[in-house]
């Protein structure tokens, strides 16, 4: 029930983002987001390896999003 409820929301952030955003961008950006999200929680929360290539590939994509939205005309 706890997925399908985060689900939902997510659309719907997605939705709101949408409508101030170009959807490439803001799909980009979600998609991001989530990949960033789901590897740092399973470093922090199922003990997988956190070594500096896994940390600095993260980091290329928090800058990817950075990039993305300020490129992106407001």
């Amino acid at each position: 029930m706890g997925t399908v409820l985060s689900m939902l929301i997510s659309l719907g952030l997605l939705g709101i983002a949408m409508k101030h955003l170009p959807v490439g961008t803001a799909y980009a950006v979600w998609v991001g987001v989530g990949a960033v999200g789901t590897a740092a929680l399973g470093i922090l929360l199922l003990g997988e390896p956190a070594n500096p290539l896994r940390l600095v590939s993260l980091g290329l994509i928090v800058a990817g999003i950075i990039g993305l939205k300020l490129a992106t005309p407001a």
